[in-house]
Parts: C-alpha cells; structure tokens; sequence
C-alpha cells in the first residue's frame, strides 16, 4: 500500500436508490482507496449487507460488510421501495460479517486515529450510534464525507430527514464533514449513454444497468442523478468540486438543514463541474471491473 492510500469506510442504505450501488462501484474502481468495509443502515440491513457483498463479488473484490441500524434513533418509518434485492433470486446465500455496525466503526477508527474515512451515504443512524458509543469517534475519524440536506432552500432531502435525531447529534460531534447536497448533486445527471458504458464492464456492469433501469422505472425516467457517487468524488478528486469555509450545519426536526460559516468544523460542497463528475463516475464504475 503507498502513502497516498486512503482507507475508508462506506456506510450506506444500498438497494433503493441506485446511487449506492454505483457508489460502490467508484470506490471498488478507485486504486487510491484500501475499502476497508462497509456498514449498511436503515430497513433490512441485512438484505442491504448482503447486497453489497455480491456487488462486491461481481467485481471479484471480498468485502466486510457488516450490517446495522435498521431502524431510526425515535423509531421513525422506514422508506421502502419494495424493489430492494430483487434481481438477485439467491441473494440469502451470501454471508455476511459477524458483528454490530456501531462497534465495527468505533473499533476500525479507533485502531487508527486519523487515518481512516467515512463515507456515509444513508439516513445517519449508524454514525450518530458510534459517536455516543464512543465520545473518541468524532475526534478519531479522518473525516467524514456525507451527502446529505440541501443547502439553497427549505427543502428537506431524505437521508436527514429519514433520521434527524441522528443527523443533529452527527453534526453536533465535532467531527470533520464535508456534506453534498442536493443542489449539488442534482446538477449531475446519468442517462442511456452513460449506461451503455457501464453495461459493458463485466459482471459488475450488467448487474448495475438493471438496478439503474430498475429506478428509472420506479419514477418513469430514463436518467438519474448520481447522488452518492458525486459524495465519493468529493474526497477522491476534490478539484472537480468548490467548498465552503469551515462552519455549522444545524438539522431541524424535519430534517432541514443550514449552514452557518464559521464556529465549527463542517464545509459544504458548494459547486462542481457536472459533464466532468459524470465522466469520472463512469471511468471509475468501468475500472472496477478491469
């Protein structure tokens, strides 16, 4: 492993959206990252978990994949679309790791103070878990690169929204974050094209075509934007990307989100080039499967 590695963690509610699974890709597909794990949240953590480590497999990568949290810090509805897994007819076959996702993050960062990356890319339920397990967390963690809110308007975006309670006691840690938000994300757009190029990456890309036509399908589009995959990029090629001075996110109770510059440790992504962040999402998803 050189010096410039990054060894990260990447915690998600792969299944639903689409992004998730692509995001995966471009972390697989990214020879500057030593992906030491994933943990999955919110719903059937499970069924994610197991999700991950065939998408995983696909690549010929073995991954630990823990799962976590399935439901919310006050037990809020869980937002299922019902389509989670269900191309994959033997997906009980695949074995996921032992253990509890709160005491693998806690237990990864720990061990490395300042060197190991977090990902997140759900509902925030499995990181606030590990910052009130372990008060050292928030000051161990490298940094913790989020999407989630939506910094331009009232608006609340789903992972905040799917767990606030979580999202307030993340942002209220300490940590280091970069957050994405949607009026960041949603400038990007992934379409036949795009898809076409991923297709033809091996096992991998098949199966990553069906799970975006899936979601087109969902919401009778023929295109997406790649949420989580633009979070990656964040911390993988931080020059396609404009952030803010460091400051304060506050979430509301509804999920809202504002950012106030100064008096804390939190950035916001504030600008991005979208052709190219599309084009390094899809080199880095074909890489994947070299």
């Amino acid at each position: 492993m050189n010096t410039s590695t990054m060894r990260v963690i990447f915690d998600t509610d792969i299944g639903t959206d689409v992004d998730d699974a692509l995001a995966l890709a471009v972390l697989l597909g990214s020879p500057e990252v030593d992906l030491v794990g994933c943990t999955t949240v919110y719903g059937d953590t499970l069924l994610r978990a197991r999700l991950a480590k065939r998408l995983a497999g696909l690549a010929d990568r073995s991954l630990t994949v823990v799962p976590g949290a399935g439901k919310t810090l006050t037990d809020r509805p869980v937002w299922w679309a019902g389509h989670e897994g269900r191309l994959f007819t033997d997906l009980d076959t695949e074995q996921v790791d032992q253990g509890d996702a709160t005491a693998y993050l806690v237990d990864q960062v720990s061990r490395a103070p300042g060197q190991v990356d977090v990902v997140a890319v759900g509902p925030l339920t499995d990181i606030a878990n590990a910052i009130t397990a372990s008060p050292s967390f928030a000051r161990d963690v490298r940094h913790l690169w989020i999407m989630g809110g939506r910094f331009d308007g009232p608006e609340p975006e789903h992972n905040l929204k799917s767990d606030p309670e979580a999202a307030a006691i993340v942002f209220g840690s300490g940590a280091p974050i970069t957050v994405t938000g949607l009026e960041i994300t949603t400038t990007v757009r992934m379409d036949a094209t795009d898809v076409a190029a991923i297709s033809g990456a091996g096992a991998l890309g098949k199966a990553l075509k069906a799970e975006i036509e899936q979601w087109w399908r969902l919401w009778n589009e023929e295109w997406n934007s790649p949420h989580d995959p633009i979070t990656v990029l964040t911390m993988l090629v931080p020059g396609l990307f404009g952030f803010s001075p460091e400051g304060r996110v506050t979430v509301g109770a509804d999920g809202s989100s504002t950012f106030t510059p100064g008096g804390g440790r939190t950035r916001i992504t504030t600008s991005g080039s979208p052709e190219p962040i599309a084009q390094e999402i899809v080199r880095r998803i074909v890489a994947a499967a070299a």
